[in-house]
């Protein structure tokens, strides 16, 4: 018992809600219940945001093109996901109500650089890195106060609204929704659901209840037009006709 109080405390559990389960037996205690649910339902998000956008990479290669992705919407979506990721680290949020943003700004990070190389412009994709990752390395540094870094999180609700709506734009524009991954979209929709109830959960901060809570209308919306534009495909190259031999 007590190796499975060190697996489990606090990682999962808080210590009171390990003695109501296996001390007490009392396993229909609702708020520990809630909270077990949160702990395993945020680690569960993490461990899929690992692989979430890998079906947006493969495909991106695959097709060699970024026809239909803004690279726009890439910008502002990593600035929300810094934002979220610095405002957390200096709460001192539990990883479990984060660690996913860590994961997903990565892969992010991997389709704005894909889009530049895609379009000819590897330069500007090699300083696009470089000028992010300094970007949050000052972030996360002592010399930027606490008020500043809660205004950041604060800009993630219209950043992510505008990357979205650039992104829906783009794809009403071109009538299709272009080499966008419909599992990556529909994970992050689901994902960015199950966050709501974790985040009121574990840190009850109302800043990222509403960041959570837009991002999910967000990415329905994106959703919404993915299942749209379904049976639509990006017009491709016309096939060369070859010229019939003819016949002495």
């Amino acid at each position: 018992m007590e190796a499975a109080r060190g697996w489990l405390v606090p990682t999962i559990l808080p210590e009171h809600c390990f003695d109501e389960f296996f001390l007490k037996f009392n396993v229909l205690d609702v708020p520990c219940l809630k909270m077990a649910l949160s702990k395993v339902l945020g680690f569960g998000i993490i461990a899929g945001s690992m692989m979430v956008k890998v079906p947006q990479i493969v495909k991106l290669i695959r097709a060699g093109t970024a026809e239909g992705l803004s690279f726009k919407s890439i910008l502002l979506e990593l600035l929300a996901l810094m934002g979220t990721m610095v405002y957390s680290i200096t709460h001192g949020f539990p990883f479990s109500t984060w660690g996913e943003v860590l994961f997903l700004m990565l892969q992010t990070l991997t389709i704005g650089f894909l889009i530049q190389y895609l379009g000819g412009r590897t330069t500007m994709g090699i300083l696009f890195l470089g000028g992010f990752f300094s970007l949050l390395a000052l972030s996360l540094s002592p010399v930027i106060p606490m008020a500043m870094i809660t205004a950041m999180q604060a800009t993630n609700v219209p950043a992510i609204v505008i990357s979205r709506l650039i992104q829906a734009t783009t794809n009403y524009r071109n009538g299709h929704t272009g080499q966008l991954s419909a599992i990556t979209v529909l994970l992050l929709f689901v994902g960015s659901l199950a966050r709501i109830f974790t985040c009121v959960q574990e840190t009850n901060d109302s800043l990222m209840m509403v960041t959570y809570i837009v991002s999910s209308a967000c990415n329905g919306l994106i959703v919404a037009q993915l299942l749209y534009y379904w049976n639509v495909r990006p017009p491709g190259k016309p096939k060369p006709q070859h010229r019939k031999k003819k016949k002495n």
